[in-house]
């Protein structure tokens, strides 16, 4: 019913079944995992009414098994890519893998999925950091790099009252490089490839 991808390794599209309504896939050498794909498989949907909260294990410093709700897959939502490179050092959720004792090597992690309500899924508010960004790393970039100059030239603003006389500095009003920093945002927002034309 359900597949699991890391990029770089073999579809596992056999998951174990470790109760009638949840399901792992262990994922060795978590540690250089970035992201992973959970998704349906096609042969069998779930029924009427459910979908599949999808959370990450990982065994913290002592050995104990950490779960993170990721988010869900459904009928409708098939597939889903998760962030785990961030969650590594996170606390863990509530999850309802916890009366079950899934055995915990150091080296692997797991994906466990739960067959719930979609009413229920609807009411789980996964891990933040897990979402992928729908922002490409050009256009983060950018936007940290502009939010960094502004911080960085704000940092230097005086009042007409403090300023010295200098013949050999010119100085830029703040409300300038804030015009500036607002139309190259916005510019940004509405193309991200502006600059090249």
């Amino acid at each position: 019913m359900f597949g699991c991808l890391v990029a770089g390794r073999l579809v596992q599209a056999a998951p174990q079944q470790v109760a009638e309504d949840k399901f792992v896939f262990d994922l060795p050498d978590y540690e250089n995992i970035n992201h992973v794909v959970v998704f349906m498989l096609g042969t069998l949907p779930f029924p009427e009414g459910m979908g599949g909260s999808v959370y990450f294990c990982y065994p913290d410093q002592s050995g104990m098994a950490v779960w993170q709700l990721l988010g869900f897959v459904t009928n409708e939502k098939p597939s889903a890519i998760f962030k785990i490179s961030g969650l590594k050092s996170g606390k863990g959720s509530q999850h309802p893998f916890g009366a079950m004792n899934l055995p915990q090597t150091p080296t692997v992690a797991q994906i466990g999925i739960s067959v719930e309500l979609l009413e229920s899924l609807a009411q789980q508010t996964p891990v933040a950091s897990a979402a992928v960004s729908s922002v490409d790393s050009f256009t983060e970039f950018t936007q940290k790099m502009l939010d960094n100059f502004y911080n960085f030239a704000s940092s230097f603003a005086v009042t007409q009252a403090q300023m010295t006389p200098n013949p050999s500095e010119a100085f830029i009003p703040a409300n300038v490089v804030l015009k500036w920093y607002e139309n190259f945002q916005r510019r940004l927002t509405q193309n991200p490839l502006f600059w090249k034309t």
